[in-house]
């Protein structure tokens, strides 16, 4: 559901919506979620002073208190 979730909110905000990619590692008490997208949409990810960044981190960390793991969200240049 996660790698649902930041796929959607990323494709909603950069302007090459076919070069977002979402992997998902798995570990024993975390996930990470990789995030790419293409180098000019990389800021609109990001958002100023990190905003959009932190705000996807912080519903990661919200839907994440369903399953006890910690989520890990990595944007990817």
């Amino acid at each position: 559901m996660e790698k649902e979730l930041v796929s959607y909110v990323a494709r909603a905000l950069v302007d090459e919506p076919d070069e977002v990619e979402v992997n998902v590692i798995e570990g024993e008490k975390s996930t990470i979620i990789e995030l790419r997208v293409s180098q000019s949409d990389i800021g609109k990810v990001i958002g100023k002073h990190g905003r959009i960044a932190k705000a996807l981190r912080t519903i990661l960390s919200a839907t994440s208190t369903r399953t006890g793991k910690r989520i890990v969200l990595e944007i990817l240049d």
